[in-house]
């Protein structure tokens, strides 16, 4: 195996999708359906930024575990009034919160994924829960050996026991696994659990990103997106 790596693990939301833009996109369609103007931009950015928050409360125990589709849901209630939609339909708010499954990846994703897949085992490592990442992946196309979700262990990350069921269920060393990440802060954690990294940059948050332009920390590969990553791996 290419420098001794036998899976990929990926962070999801950011780093292979584009979560901001696929809100922004549909929330547009919707809207025009609806003779509706709202500032999708700022909703996609205000829906995001309750997911930290509310995934920290979980982690210091200030509530019982819930997985990220509740917390969305969560989320999205408290947003609502705020943008003018608080005569939005149940029906309505149940397919706004499956939104997360149907975020489009970014364009290097899939063919990127396709080079690494036959020499490597490929699986996210997010916080999505698992029905989330198995719908988002195959709409998107994106060619998962399986999925490795923070509602199997009921931790969210930067905890260690998101990064230790990699080389649990993969049956692998840790040093035999490369966590791919647009954020440095994500590629630290997994390391700490042994884990070899990746880094590349996306522009997730549009004009309002002001950190993870550049890999800031000594990790095993940077590239500029997934396909360069592939060539480094000899995958290409």
């Amino acid at each position: 195996m290419a420098h001794g790596i036998k899976a990929l693990v990926f962070d999801v939301f950011g780093t292979l999708v584009d979560w901001r833009g696929s809100i922004i996109r549909e929330g547009e369609a919707w809207g025009r359906e609806r003779g509706l103007t709202v500032d999708w931009a700022g909703f996609a950015d205000a829906w995001r930024g309750a997911y930290h928050p509310s995934m920290n409360r979980v982690r210091k125990g200030e509530r019982p575990w819930a997985n990220i589709d509740t917390l969305h849901r969560e989320s999205l209630e408290a947003l609502l009034p705020k943008f003018g939609l608080e005569g939005m339909s149940e029906a309505d708010k149940d397919h706004w919160n499956r939104v997360w499954h149907r975020l489009d990846p970014w364009p290097d994703t899939v063919p990127g994924m396709l080079a690494l897949k036959p020499r490597m085992i490929l699986a996210p490592m997010s916080n999505g829960n698992v029905a989330l990442l198995l719908n988002m992946a195959r709409r998107a196309g994106m060619p998962f050996d399986t999925i490795l979700s923070a509602e199997l262990v009921r931790h969210y990350k930067p905890d260690p026991e998101t990064y230790q069921q990699a080389p649990q269920f993969l049956g692998l060393k840790p040093s035999e696994i490369l966590m791919t990440a647009a954020h440095n802060s994500d590629l630290v954690a997994a390391s700490r659990q042994g884990l070899r990294t990746a880094f590349f940059p996306r522009h997730e948050y549009g004009p309002h990103q002001v950190r993870d332009f550049k890999a800031e920390h000594d990790f095993d590969f940077v590239a500029t997106d997934l396909i360069d990553l592939a060539r480094q791996l000899g995958t290409i």
